[in-house]
This record gives C-alpha cells, structure tokens and sequence, in this order.
C-alpha cells in the first residue's frame, strides 16, 4: 500500500532547539544521523533538575539554533541550563524517528481556518500522501513502512503538548490547535518509529506500507 512521498527530512542536533532541512539523511537504528545527539539541561531554578529544558518550559526554544542562546533565554526566566551529550546518547521523547502525513493536518487546518504548517510538530519525516491514502495514526501502529533503503516500525501514535501551539515563528500561539487535537484526535498528530532496517532516505523517495 502507498501511502505517499518523502516531502520533508529534517533533524534538530539540539532537542527542542531549531531543526535542519536536508535533501538526504543516513537513517540509523537510533534514529537519523545528528538528530538530537545534545539537550539542554536544567541545573538549577526549575524543578526539572536534571531534566532537559523543553518547549514547555520556553515558547521561543524553537526559533534558535544555538545553545548558547537557549542558556540565555533560559537564564532570562530565572532557570539555569547546560549543554548535554556528546557521548553517543540521544535526547528522545519516547522513539527515535518521527513521521507525520500532511493529511493529519487537513482537519486542524479545516477547524481552524487556516493552513497549519508540519513544522508545528517537528516531526524527522513529513509525507506527502497519495490521493488514496486515508488511515489515521492508530490504524498503522504494528505495520512496517519502508521509505528509500530504510524500514520503520510504527510503535504508537504521539501524543501532544502546549508546544503545537506556538507558530513556528514564535509570533503568536493558537490554544485551539490543542484543544482541537483533544477533541477529535485523541491529542495525537504523527507516529513515533523505530529502526527495523538502516540506509539512507531522501526527498521525493515513495513511502509504502509493506
């Protein structure tokens, strides 16, 4: 079964931080070559000591790119962070690939009038579906989805939080879109994967439900 395309790649070298667009990744069984190899850390002034410093916890984490300015941000609200990893260990929410189908979005886009961008849900891999595609997130758990070289398998919908509902620009935040998940998506947007079989993916690369 096609379910579409590969229209987006992209990978954020610090968790919560801006992301990278690439034409082409190595996808390797934790996850895409330089995704989330670093996170900051709180250290102090947030009770998520020793805990990584989220969009939760900032509404601007998403517009930079660089640590050093994240602290910075960080230390305007009073918390204190540091950069972690280096050592081989990734900064996952619960699995190492991301993947959303542009076709999840046309109901939020359709409630809240007007087009809700992917970037919202920074997702590793965006799809774009073919005319037929129809399912929704929990209808491809258990399956295997093989893109380019690579074969995922899709572990769980993700559920969603408050971060959604910033623009991806940080100029303004829109409550509904989370209210509008709740409400009719279970609060998931996009499936979390794991590596079954590593190579390499790229733009334009058919996406298939084996």
């Amino acid at each position: 079964m096609e379910i579409g395309i590969v229209a987006g790649i992209r990978r954020f070298p610090v968790k919560s931080l801006s992301g990278e667009s690439l034409d082409e990744v190595d996808v390797l069984t934790d996850g895409l070559a330089g995704d989330r190899l670093h996170a900051l850390t709180v250290r102090e002034g947030h009770a998520r000591v020793g805990k990584t410093y989220r969009g939760k916890e900032n509404g601007r984490l998403h517009v930079l790119t660089d640590a050093d300015a994240g602290a910075d941000l960080a230390r305007q609200s009073g918390v204190v962070v540091d950069l972690s990893g280096g050592s081989g260990e990734r900064f996952f929410d619960a699995a190492p690939v991301s993947l959303l189908v542009d076709r999840w979005l046309e109901g939020a886009s359709a409630y809240l009038g007007y087009a809700v961008e992917a970037d919202r849900f920074r997702a590793n891999l965006l799809v774009a579906a073919d005319a037929s595609f129809s399912l929704e997130e929990s209808a491809l758990v258990g399956s295997v989805l093989v893109l380019g070289e690579v074969r995922l398998q899709v572990e769980s919908p993700i559920d969603r939080c408050v971060t959604v509902t910033y623009a991806p620009d940080a100029s303004a935040s829109d409550p509904r879109l989370l209210r509008y998940l709740a409400e009719r998506r279970g609060n998931a947007m996009g499936v979390y994967c794991r590596v079954e079989r590593t190579g390499a993916v790229k733009l334009g690369d058919v996406v298939e439900r084996a």
